[in-house]
């Protein structure tokens, strides 16, 4: 499919939260959304409702859960039904809706880190208490150490979460290890909530995602899968996610506060995900081709940078790089001064990092590591 993903577009004056923070000569390569339009699928059924004209209340379409059901039996041979998805505006809310229905007041959560700050943020605004579980980086890539993932469990521990792919680490978790720790949780009783937003974006040709809700049926009652086409397609700002229940009880509860304090997505989000899901597979291969090649570009760059190493990104468009050989308190700082954003490694648990966004054009990127080469010159 010829997409021109090298075209660069200009997102000055549309509210991007990623592009306005940072005024003047700044490259962002921080907060997880892409500088790619949507799929041309995705653009013609948002104008097609413009067109329509009306923008009244909305229901979930039917046509949505079944293209899920399709997709999850086609992807992955799991074989889900309609009324396990409940759908949400964004996997954020899942991830506190967890937090605060699933666990009890006196309740224990564990969380793999380094992870997304919102992993955190559930826990403690819940809030509940929870322990961090370092992971370790194992033959280039970052697994969860599951020594020390025994040593953290509590007799009041009830949930453990799960990022696959791992955010901010790039790992794509392997069938065997979702396999230890669905054994793990089941000799525990503990409830897992997976958050797979970034499950279509595989960077590594052969791999692919399992969800652990899909390993059995003894695991796939005790899971709550949060999944989202917003990454992929790059429509975060439409907003339309979804959690995968199959437990009765746990999705009653998981959907507690559904019209409370938690809305449903919008007509245009439903449209977005209708449309990604059957028409753009085209289109996702492309972008996966030229994030690939991103990829491979940071990757290198970095191997060249003195101070910086990183694991291998197996999946998402995020790259996770180790500063702390250069001593600083903050190094995300000293790339901001030489003109390019990036995410804290602070934010995520390890204040020695950094997270480098590779979802740009290639010349933007290009240009971006050249800064930070800079900046380590002038250290």
């Amino acid at each position: 499919m010829a997409i021109d993903f090298d075209l660069p577009i200009d997102r000055s004056g549309t509210w991007s939260m990623r592009w306005d923070r940072y005024p003047g000569d700044v490259i962002p390569l921080w907060v997880a959304d892409t500088d790619f339009r949507a799929p041309p699928a995705v653009r013609e059924a948002l104008a097609a409702r413009v067109a329509h004209g009306v923008f009244g209340y909305t229901h979930a379409p039917d046509e949505l859960r079944a293209a899920i059901v399709e997709r999850m039996r086609r992807l992955y041979d799991w074989r889900i039904e309609p009324e396990w998805i409940s759908f949400l505006p964004g996997v954020v809310p899942g991830l506190h809706l967890a937090a605060r229905h699933l666990v009890p007041p006196d309740g224990h959560v564990l969380v793999p880190t380094p992870i997304y700050q919102h992993f955190k943020r559930a826990v403690q605004l819940a809030p509940r208490t929870h322990a961090d579980v370092p992971l370790v980086l194992a033959a280039g890539r970052w697994a969860i150490d599951e020594e020390r993932l025994a040593a953290a469990v509590q007799p009041n521990t009830r949930l453990l979460y799960l990022c696959n792919p791992q955010n901010p680490g790039g790992t794509l978790f392997t069938r065997p290890e979702l396999e230890r720790l669905a054994e793990f949780a089941l000799r525990h009783d503990l409830l897992v909530c997976s958050d797979e937003i970034h499950c279509d974006l595989l960077l590594d040709p052969g791999k692919r995602h399992v969800p652990i809700a899909s390993l059995g049926a003894e695991t796939g009652r005790r899971c709550v899968t949060l999944m989202s086409p917003n990454k992929a397609y790059n429509f975060p700002g439409t907003g339309c996610a979804y959690a995968i229940i199959e437990d009765e009880a746990l999705r009653r509860a998981f959907s507690a506060d559904s019209h409370a304090t938690v809305h449903d997505p919008g007509l245009f989000g439903y449209a977005a995900a209708l449309a990604a899901y059957r028409d753009d597979e085209a289109w996702l291969a492309a972008q996966l081709d030229y994030l690939r090649a991103n990829r491979d570009l940071v990757e290198r760059t970095v191997g060249e940078l003195p101070g910086l190493t990183m694991a291998h990104v197996e999946a998402t468009y995020l790259a996770w790089i180790d500063a702390s050989a250069l001593g600083l308190h903050d190094p995300q700082a000293l790339f901001l001064e030489h003109g390019v954003a990036l995410s804290p490694g602070a934010q995520f648990g390890a204040p020695g990092f950094v997270r480098l966004n590779f979802g740009t054009q290639r010349a933007r990127l290009a240009e971006a590591l050249a800064r930070m080469r800079r900046a380590l010159g002038a250290r």
